[in-house]
């Protein structure tokens, strides 16, 4: 790695410091645990898991500090960041700005896997007289499918092309399905819900617009396996800021198997249940499993004019990239998909900020990115090394 500026005061040089980077991860769900020992089996990172809940904090190597407390309480939150280089707030996404409020005061970089939209513009308010870096959404969507999204896009709108379409599509879906849902859950419950009931940002006929959840179903097969997607909320991230007035239409939508999103219909508007969060919420913690057997699935596909050809533009043009990815065994235990996926994303954040591969402070985009440098990443390659097949770009 190369020379950082993670923290307060002057730079840090890694290949100088006497000990590797101070880093806080808030959150001992499976996703923060997954990011902690990431970090630490990588050598460059000393790590602290937090959790509210000691008993979480359980079997994790002896290498990692483990803290109890609340993070979202502002004095323990800044006692905790005491003497960080930076933070991965792997906490709800209620949790995220009263975090990055305390990382900005102190100069701590600040990543964290937040889907809500609020919460990621009042981030960058923060950011905006930040030393520090505040780089929300680094998980998988929003994150990962944005670094995507850009990558395709930029094939067109770079050089005076035209982008007419940019499609995004992402699920994290159990690989046996056994109830009616035909989901189980692999993530945040706070999270998904949050997905399926806030507006979801959009680019129409040129125009940036919010559509409503659970609308615009579409079906379609990939690899021979039926599948449906449909609006959610906050996968874009700032991809519709970005591509404002550079592209015709773009969407994010989840990918489910069929039938689940009439009977999230069913649940959230005919049952009324959107106005009843927390009591949705215990229902899908009491009555869906957890599974461990998941796929993450990527597709995504741009269409456009390419720069070139003899009225300055090329052809009509269809550019993708999809992947389907699994887990992991290692020597910790087995690494579900979606763990896999939004540590590694986070991570790679955090490991391209410490080598100065990124703005060293201010609010950071995801699309600022590359995606070749993404998946040539230590922890980024993960994406490629999981694949259930091959992966197409």
């Amino acid at each position: 790695m190369q020379p950082s500026t993670l923290g307060r005061g002057a730079p840090r040089d890694l290949t100088r410091a006497k000990g590797p980077l101070q880093v806080v991860v808030l959150g001992a769900g499976k996703i923060g645990r997954t990011i902690a020992a990431m970090l630490h089996d990588s050598g460059d990172y000393r790590v602290s898991l937090v959790d509210n809940d000691a008993r979480r904090l359980d079997g994790m190597p002896r290498a990692i500090t483990v803290r109890a407390g609340d993070p979202t309480e502002p004095g323990t939150c800044a006692a905790l960041l005491a003497g960080a280089d930076a933070v991965l707030n792997a906490l709800p996404f209620h949790a995220a700005v009263s975090v990055a409020t305390v990382a900005a005061r102190l100069g701590v970089h600040y990543f964290d896997l937040t889907e809500d939209v609020a919460a990621t513009q009042a981030i960058r308010q923060l950011a905006q007289n930040a030393r520090s870096v505040l780089m929300p959404q680094c998980g998988l969507a929003p994150g990962f499918i944005g670094v995507v999204g850009n990558d395709l896009a930029q094939r067109f709108v770079r050089g005076g092309g035209e982008l007419l379409d940019l499609q995004m599509r992402v699920g994290a879906l159990p690989r046996y399905p056994s109830n009616a849902l035909k989901y189980n859950l692999t993530w945040s419950t706070e999270g998904l819900i949050n997905e399926y009931c806030n507006p979801c940002e959009a680019i129409v006929d040129g125009r940036r617009v919010e559509l409503p959840a659970l609308e615009g179903l579409e079906t379609f097969a990939l690899d021979g396996i039926e599948y449906e997607a449909f609006n959610t909320s906050g996968g874009l991230g700032t991809l519709p800021e970005t591509l404002a007035g550079r592209a015709r239409n773009v969407d994010y939508k989840s990918i489910r198997y069929p039938g689940h999103c009439a009977l999230m219909k069913l649940l959230l508007n005919d049952l009324r249940l959107r106005e009843r969060r927390g009591w949705l919420r215990e229902i899908f913690d009491r009555a869906i499993p957890v599974t461990d057997q998941d796929v993450v699935i990527i597709f995504a596909t741009a269409t456009g004019y390419p720069a070139g050809g003899e009225r300055g533009r090329g052809p009509l043009t269809q550019a993708s990239f999809s992947a389907r990815i699994g887990g992991v065994d290692g020597p910790a235990g087995h690494v579900n998909a979606i763990q896999l996926t939004t540590a590694a994303a986070i991570c790679t954040a955090l490991d391209m900020v410490a080598s100065g591969g990124l703005p060293q402070s201010g609010f950071v985009r995801q699309e600022a990115v590359p995606l070749a440098a993404f998946l040539a990443n230590r922890f980024g390659c993960h994406y490629t090394q999981h694949p259930l097949q091959e992966m197409t770009v």
